[in-house]
């Protein structure tokens, strides 16, 4: 059944489905010019080892720096130790480091772009003071600055618990940002990514969170180079990069209505929210977790872009939306399953395996569906090898057509 999906229903019921034929996308000479964009990417573990819950990571530094170089091959840089790769959930302290060290080291060897997430999730005490949180984050950002990766300066736990007003915030990120050597970019990160982030920037109303957000951005515009927001709300992405300084970019974190932002004003029949009148703002760059499941898709789309075919563009990855939003949904904390998934499907790692055991948090008719959307969507890369893969997965666990 090369040729065929085994695809199980909600009541686990089995059908058969046609496999879509390989794309034939093309990599693109010299890079994507019309779109800055970056993949967030995962981490491959050992297939072996104790990726269990609790355990320190083992990752296969091999298939996990080899999907790097995958990325890199079609133009989109890459965003590493970001919670795609499981900050917050699996990967530790230790293993962040070298992750940074030895994705910084593929980014010179194959002349791309790697940012990296500076975070404050090393320190083991839940309360902390400002003054320790702000000395966190300078310590991960050192690294980061030391391998020359670009900052991601991510959302904190720790600071979501201590903090208690919007200056709380403007104090922290304004004694992080002074400290930067370079420009760095702001990650704000929504609850649906993580709970534990509610009230991030000082309020639960994004339309007040986003003032304090623009505050400390134009407070120090020389030292932010863009901002990714990731609160799966395009109006509020498009609120605030009406606001943001010349210079400063908008990268899109919005797994599920991308494509509007990332197409803007040069694609007229993608939805996205009205903006305002006169506005030299008409679109978003990205930096998705969804870029690093569908990166051939989103390379040919940008590559349209850039030949001046907006309409091949919006051909080419609106279908990879609605995969997107099976990815990520609730509980949205979980889409880094369908991530690995897809990759063990195209042949980037040898085992559909996470680190903390992960892979078990989807089922197999979410799985399922994931499969026939990006049939749909041409995101399969090898879909012989795919189809292989996923009906001796499915037969493993019983099922058969």
């Amino acid at each position: 059944m090369s040729d065929s999906l085994v695809l199980l229903g909600d009541d686990g019921s089995a059908s058969l489905a046609p496999l879509n034929e390989a794309p034939g996308f093309t990599k693109p000479i010299g890079g994507l010019r019309s779109r800055v964009a970056y993949a967030a990417a995962h981490v491959a573990p050992i297939a072996w080892a104790d990726n269990t819950p609790g355990q320190p990571a083992a990752i296969d530094w091999d298939a996990t720096l080899a999907f790097r170089r995958s990325v890199y091959s079609w133009g989109l840089g890459v965003a590493d130790a970001m919670d795609t790769a499981q900050r917050n959930m699996g990967i530790d302290a230790t293993a962040v480091r070298e992750l940074i060290a030895r994705s910084a080291e593929v980014a010179r060897e194959e002349g791309g772009s790697v940012a990296v997430g500076v975070n404050t999730d090393h320190i083991d005490e839940p309360s902390v003071s400002l003054q320790q949180i702000i000395d966190g984050y300078i310590y991960q950002l050192e690294h980061a600055e030391e391998h020359g990766a670009v900052p991601v300066i991510m959302a904190s736990r720790h600071l979501a618990r201590t903090a208690t007003s919007a200056e709380d915030y403007r104090t922290v990120y304004r004694a992080v940002l002074q400290a930067a050597t370079g420009q760095v970019v702001l990650h704000w990160l929504g609850t649906a990514f993580d709970p534990n982030l509610e009230g991030y920037f000082g309020s639960n109303d994004w339309h007040v969170s986003s003032a304090t957000v623009v505050d400390i951005i134009a407070e120090n515009a020389d030292k932010v180079a863009g901002i990714k927001m990731s609160l799966l709300d395009a109006a509020s992405e498009v609120h605030v990069r009406e606001q943001l300084p010349d210079g400063v970019r908008m990268f899109t974190g919005d797994d599920f209505n991308y494509v509007g932002l990332i197409g803007g004003a040069d694609v007229p029949q993608a939805e996205q929210p009205e903006r305002s009148a006169g506005t030299s703002r008409t679109h978003s760059d990205a930096l998705l977790g969804a870029f690093s499941a569908i990166t051939p898709v989103a390379s040919a789309a940008i590559q349209a872009l850039d030949a001046g075919d907006p309409e091949r563009y919006y051909e080419l990855l609106a279908p990879t939306e609605a995969l997107s939003r099976q990815v990520f949904a609730a509980p949205t904390f979980y889409y880094k399953t369908g991530v690995a998934f897809l990759a063990w499907l195209n042949g980037h790692q040898s085992a559909f395996q996470m680190i903390g055991g992960l892979h078990s948090a989807r089922s197999l008719p979410h799985l399922s569906k994931i499969v026939s959307l990006a049939n749909d969507a041409h995101a399969l890369e090898k879909p012989e090898l795919a189809a292989q893969r996923w009906n001796d997965y499915l037969r493993l666990n019983g099922v058969t057509a």
